[in-house]
């Protein structure tokens, strides 16, 4: 084992898309366990576009990334020493890891065990913050029944995708997808089971709702933001729900960022919009992990992951879910 630890910290704050100035790969002494901790090996890190929102220096759920700190990330780890009862050589952790190849993991640190069976990447997708995030988006908060017209945003990435097929395995009349491309379209309806995709590099994502939607969208489930938005909150049917998950349109230029235009249709519609926070469902999460897990043994659901090779590319791969250049839950594998 090396006494060496290699780490991305946040070097500036960006200003649009993260570049070669705003981190900064260092090495530093191997950190060492205290009573109650172990040191574990990071293997795969979680790569999701809050960390981007994490980059500024601005209000949020949690602190911003402070200069010349470790890029925050979750991840996936493997014990090589303890002090800890709890946890043995070999035991493979999920918690906070951050972009670095060692960490130090404590109960108190939040870093739990993975589930038995579960493979490290899907631990970090489906069974993960982004697998629980479209179930309990899609069933708590969108409150999904059986005959929805129900329509996904980001639909090709890790969190749309899931919600679209676990929208379907409820009942789901109809599921849209919303993604960027006709290969990704094409995965998602050919693939995952969504009935119809729309293309919003080459639609007109507007009238394309109005086709596939002609009584109205039930559930939008929203990862966007932004013009799409405004297109789903003018086709909402009567009493029709928005989860509001993410808004990526506006994560590289929050200055550019407007409110939607058709908000008062929520009035007319007599609607709902809602946000929400996957921090408030951990202790639901083993319930709703097992679920998951029959459905993917019933061959319900998929998981896909985007694997990028090596710690340095972090940054690069953090790129990729604002360029669209991924399909599925991008991964880094240190």
């Amino acid at each position: 084992m090396t006494d060496r630890n290699r780490r991305v910290v946040l070097a500036e704050r960006p200003s649009g898309m993260v570049d070669d100035r705003t981190t900064r790969l260092e090495e530093t002494d191997l950190p060492t366990p205290g009573e109650g901790e172990a040191l574990a090996r990071v293997r795969y890190i979680s790569i999701d576009p809050t960390i981007r929102t994490w980059m500024d220096d601005a209000p949020g759920y949690l602190p911003p990334i402070a200069i010349d700190e470790v890029v925050r990330a979750g991840g996936v780890a493997e014990v090589v020493q303890s002090n800890a009862e709890q946890y043995k050589p070999g035991d493979m952790l999920f918690g906070f890891t951050g972009w670095q190849e060692y960490v130090l993991a404590s109960e108190a640190g939040g870093y739990q065990g993975l589930p038995d069976g579960v493979p490290p990447t899907m631990a970090l997708s489906l069974f993960g913050v982004t697998g629980m995030t479209a179930y309990f988006g899609l069933i708590d908060v969108g409150q999904v029944k059986a005959g929805d017209v129900v329509v996904v945003s980001g639909a090709a990435g890790a969190t749309g995708s899931t919600v679209g097929q676990i929208a379907k395995i409820k009942g789901a009349a109809k599921v849209v997808g919303i993604a960027g491309g006709p290969q990704k379209c094409a995965w998602i309806v050919d693939e995952l089971g969504f009935d119809e995709a729309i293309d919003y590099k080459s639609d007109d994502v507007a009238a394309r709702l109005r086709e596939a939607a002609p009584e109205g969208i039930d559930l939008y489930f929203d990862n966007v933001g932004g013009p799409i938005l405004d297109a789903c909150l003018a086709q909402l049917a009567l009493r029709g729900r928005i989860v509001l998950c993410g808004a990526i349109s506006g994560y590289n230029d929050r200055s550019a960022a407007k409110g939607p235009a058709n908000y008062a249709n929520l009035i007319i519609k007599r609607g709902r919009m809602e946000g929400f926070l996957i921090l408030d469902y951990l202790d639901r999460f083993p319930a709703a992990q097992a679920e998951m897990a029959a459905w993917l043994a019933e061959g319900k659901i998929k998981s896909s992951e985007h694997i990028v090779e090596g710690l340095e590319h972090a940054p690069d791969a953090l790129n990729l879910l604002f360029t669209g250049g991924n399909t599925g839950k991008v991964i880094v594998k240190v």
